[in-house]
Protein backbone atom coordinates (compact mmCIF):
# COMPACT_ATOMS: atom_id res chain seq x y z
CA UNK A 1 0.00 0.00 0.00
CA UNK A 2 2.87 2.34 0.78
CA UNK A 3 4.36 1.77 -2.69
CA UNK A 4 1.08 2.75 -4.35
CA UNK A 5 0.93 5.91 -2.24
CA UNK A 6 4.47 6.92 -3.21
CA UNK A 7 3.80 6.09 -6.87
CA UNK A 8 0.70 8.32 -6.88
CA UNK A 9 2.63 11.15 -5.23
CA UNK A 10 5.42 10.76 -7.80
CA UNK A 11 2.93 10.85 -10.70
CA UNK A 12 1.24 13.92 -9.20
CA UNK A 13 4.60 15.68 -8.89
CA UNK A 14 5.41 14.85 -12.52
CA UNK A 15 2.08 16.28 -13.66
CA UNK A 16 2.62 19.46 -11.63
CA UNK A 17 6.18 19.83 -12.92
CA UNK A 18 5.10 19.36 -16.55
CA UNK A 19 2.25 21.87 -16.00
CA UNK A 20 4.72 24.39 -14.63
CA UNK A 21 7.14 23.88 -17.53
CA UNK A 22 4.42 24.15 -20.18
CA UNK A 23 3.05 27.38 -18.63
CA UNK A 24 6.29 29.19 -17.88
CA UNK A 25 5.39 32.20 -20.01
CA UNK A 26 5.47 35.37 -17.91
CA UNK A 27 2.18 37.20 -17.62
CA UNK A 28 1.44 40.61 -16.20
CA UNK A 29 -1.01 40.86 -13.31
CA UNK A 30 -2.65 44.24 -12.77
CA UNK A 31 -3.60 45.11 -9.20
CA UNK A 32 -5.30 48.24 -7.97
CA UNK A 33 -1.98 49.46 -6.59
CA UNK A 34 0.41 48.25 -9.29
CA UNK A 35 1.43 45.42 -11.55
CA UNK A 36 3.71 42.41 -11.35
CA UNK A 37 5.07 39.84 -13.77
CA UNK A 38 5.24 36.15 -12.91
CA UNK A 39 4.95 32.83 -14.73
CA UNK A 40 1.41 31.80 -15.61
CA UNK A 41 1.70 28.55 -13.65
CA UNK A 42 2.68 30.48 -10.50
CA UNK A 43 -0.25 32.86 -10.92
CA UNK A 44 -2.63 29.92 -11.32
CA UNK A 45 -1.25 28.16 -8.24
CA UNK A 46 -1.46 31.36 -6.18
CA UNK A 47 -5.04 31.96 -7.34
CA UNK A 48 -5.98 28.37 -6.48
CA UNK A 49 -4.33 28.68 -3.05
CA UNK A 50 -6.14 31.96 -2.32
CA UNK A 51 -9.44 30.33 -3.32
CA UNK A 52 -8.73 27.38 -1.01
CA UNK A 53 -7.89 29.67 1.90
CA UNK A 54 -11.04 31.73 1.31
CA UNK A 55 -13.13 28.56 1.23
CA UNK A 56 -11.51 27.21 4.39
CA UNK A 57 -12.10 30.45 6.28
CA UNK A 58 -15.76 30.54 5.28
CA UNK A 59 -16.14 26.84 6.17
CA UNK A 60 -14.46 27.47 9.51
CA UNK A 61 -16.96 30.23 10.32
CA UNK A 62 -19.83 27.87 9.46
CA UNK A 63 -18.25 25.10 11.56
CA UNK A 64 -17.92 27.38 14.63
CA UNK A 65 -21.53 28.49 14.26
CA UNK A 66 -22.72 24.88 13.98
CA UNK A 67 -20.73 23.87 17.07
CA UNK A 68 -22.18 26.80 19.02
CA UNK A 69 -25.69 25.80 17.99
CA UNK A 70 -24.92 22.19 18.91
CA UNK A 71 -23.80 23.20 22.38
CA UNK A 72 -26.98 25.21 22.89
CA UNK A 73 -29.10 22.23 21.85
CA UNK A 74 -27.07 19.88 24.06
CA UNK A 75 -27.72 22.12 27.08
CA UNK A 76 -31.45 22.13 26.31
CA UNK A 77 -31.37 18.35 26.01
CA UNK A 78 -29.71 17.95 29.41
CA UNK A 79 -32.37 20.18 31.00
CA UNK A 80 -35.18 18.28 29.29
CA UNK A 81 -33.74 14.94 30.43
CA UNK A 82 -33.50 16.22 34.01
CA UNK A 83 -37.10 17.43 33.88
CA UNK A 84 -38.23 14.08 32.48
CA UNK A 85 -36.38 12.20 35.22
CA UNK A 86 -38.04 14.42 37.86
CA UNK A 87 -41.48 13.86 36.34
CA UNK A 88 -40.97 10.10 36.30
CA UNK A 89 -39.90 10.15 39.95
CA UNK A 90 -43.08 11.94 41.08
CA UNK A 91 -45.72 9.64 42.52
CA UNK A 92 -49.03 9.34 40.70
CA UNK A 93 -52.10 10.80 42.41
CA UNK A 94 -55.07 8.49 42.85
CA UNK A 95 -58.30 10.29 41.89
CA UNK A 96 -60.74 7.59 43.06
Amino acid sequence: MRIIKYALIFVLLLVVLSFALLNATPVEMNYYIGTSKAPLSLMLVVGFALGCVTGLVSMLAWYWHARWEGRKIAKKLVLAEKELANLRAMPLKDFS
